[in-house]
């Protein structure tokens, strides 16, 4: 922005004429209007100097870029409180969880990794939390708590479609286990307070804050095969590699998911299993060893938008675009169609002509997420499953019995 400085100027005094009566008072009124001038010049040079000033300085502050910080830091004993998360205390909250924290180490495929996890308290033990992709193919695997002793560990129960895995400490000794609480992660809202311990590049019990971004996200791991990780946590505190398997904490302390993943080259964007995964699938994976429980549908879909739905021939701009069934699938079995032609939209291609599943037992599916979160939540393989379509413009319904997710 150019700013234009704006002067101030006096009217020029003349002396009209040579009047010898008037002389001396014109010399005496010439000299006292020309101090009083002089005076008033002084005066416009200094404001004109302020005015130079304020604007080099509004130029100066308009043109500095803000940095952001990605951790923050508040003073001893200070509380944030806002509306909804009162009495949100970061450093309480760290004292009174970071010797829960754990670090594991081991080898994968020759390359050593080292990732965080937590103690959990089940059915009257102790247990490691974790990611599969931090400990599910790890070999030599060890971990080291809070207060530098460490012990070989060993992998009891995994599951590749959640990112989970719940890890033993060989011979530990029960001093060595905090454990934490898990809360249901069903009564999240966005706008909480999260905290975010780990071991970012194995900086230990590292502590970062933030929000909770969104909810119901589905991410794609490679630990997942194919298939979507779904109804994960968008939270804004800053992960790194090596806060895989840590926690993300509420306000009471309280574990309400897993850190995963986040994206490349994002400040802020990080994702986490939630705490209802966990809590829905460590009794198989202490008992059983694995999850058997995934239902399976065997679609694959983009989200429905405007120009989709126009290409589409149909006026509903919501749900999810079949453009492939997956053979011998239970959507193959009941008949669900994939596209059929291609069209490019924006410089993309997709397949239209299939079927758009719109909602499932009367529940509105809005997108590829809502469909994932809903079959994760909601149902069990060999469950029918009443799924709302268009088809060639018009709504139908079709019952669909699911099947269980095949190996990753």
């Amino acid at each position: 922005m150019i700013l234009q400085r704006r002067e101030s100027r006096c009217p020029e005094n003349r002396v009209a004429g040579n009047n010898p009566r008037s002389i001396l008072g014109i010399v005496v009124s010439a000299r006292v209007v020309i101090a009083v001038l002089a005076i008033i010049a002084l005066l416009l040079v200094l404001s004109v100097s302020n005015l130079s000033s304020t604007l080099e300085m509004t130029r100066t502050v308009t043109s500095t870029t803000t940095l952001v910080p990605m951790s923050y830091t508040l003073p001893a004993n200070s509380q944030l409180n806002v509306s909804g998360n009162s009495g949100f205390n970061p450093e309480q909250i760290y004292e009174q969880t970071n010797e829960s924290i754990v670090t594991l180490q081991g080898v994968q495929q020759g390359v050593a990794i080292l990732g965080s996890g937590f103690v959990i308290s089940y059915s009257n033990s102790y247990y490691i939390v974790t990611n599969y992709h931090v400990a599910g193919d790890t070999s030599n695997l060890t971990v080291t708590f809070w207060d530098g002793d460490s012990y070989l560990a060993k992998v009891i129960g995994s599951d590749q479609y959640s990112d989970l895995a719940i890890v033993s400490a060989v011979n530990a000794p029960a001093f060595e286990f905090h454990p934490l609480k898990v809360a249901t992660s069903s009564d999240l809202h966005v706008g909480e307070y999260v905290v975010a311990i780990g071991n970012p590049f194995g900086l230990t019990d590292s502590m970062t804050f933030g929000i909770i971004s969104q909810l119901g996200r589905t991410i794609q791991d490679p630990t997942a095969g194919n298939f979507s990780i779904p109804d994960a946590i968008q939270f804004s505190a800053p992960i790194n590699p090596g806060n895989s398997g840590g926690v993300l904490l509420d306000s009471n302390g309280s574990v309400i998911g897993i850190p995963t993943a986040s994206i490349s080259g994002s400040q802020g964007v990080g994702f986490a299993i939630p705490s209802d995964t966990l809590i829905r699938e460590l009794p198989w994976l202490v008992s059983t060893g694995t999850y058997p429980e995934h239902s399976y549908l065997g679609i694959e879909g983009v989200d429905n938008f405007y120009q989709l739905a126009k290409a589409s021939g149909t006026n509903v701009t919501y749900g999810v675009v079949i453009e492939s069934v997956i053979q011998s699938s239970p959507a193959s079995k009941a008949g669900l169609r994939g596209g059929s032609s291609s069209v490019l939209i924006e410089g993309q291609e997709f397949l239209v002509g299939g079927d758009i599943i719109v909602s499932v037992n009367g529940t509105k599916i809005i997108n590829n997420d809502a469909l994932a979160a809903y079959l994760s939540e909601n149902t069990l393989p060999n469950e029918t499953v009443v799924l709302g379509i268009i088809r060639s413009g018009t709504f139908m319904t079709v019952n669909v019995v699911l099947g269980q997710r095949p190996p990753a």
